[in-house]
């Protein structure tokens, strides 16, 4: 598989891996074997970052198109992560709110879903 689509399952950002990562392909074995025994690089960066859009938002409890309201669009370290928690700036608190609520409503239909598969 191309790097983009490994690092990507390895949730890390592609311009973040080492060289050697990203000018080669990396074969299903291989893709496994980073996930089973991450090297030194794989490990700082899922600990420290930066990290890809979709990390980011899961770390914020925020959906990607909240970061887009928020016009957050390039990739964070973990220490910036962990200043926006601490500062729960206006927009980060409406956005988990409304993920909150579409979280909700998502249930109410799967309920209802199975409710009627019944």
């Amino acid at each position: 598989m191309k790097a983009a689509t490994a690092a990507k399952k390895l949730g890390v950002l592609l311009d973040a891996t080492p060289a050697q990562f990203r000018d080669g392909v990396v074969s299903r074995d291989e893709l496994d074997a980073l996930q089973a025994d991450p090297p030194q690089w794989l490990r700082e960066l899922r600990r420290d970052g930066p990290h890809p859009r979709q990390v980011v938002a899961d770390r914020l409890g925020v959906s990607i198109s909240g970061l887009a309201r928020a016009e957050i669009t390039e990739p964070l370290t973990t220490a910036q992560i962990a200043a926006l928690k601490e500062e729960q700036p206006e927009w980060l608190r409406r956005e988990r709110s409304t993920r909150a609520e579409s979280q909700r409503a998502e249930a109410r239909v799967q309920v209802d879903r199975s409710g009627r598969a019944r």
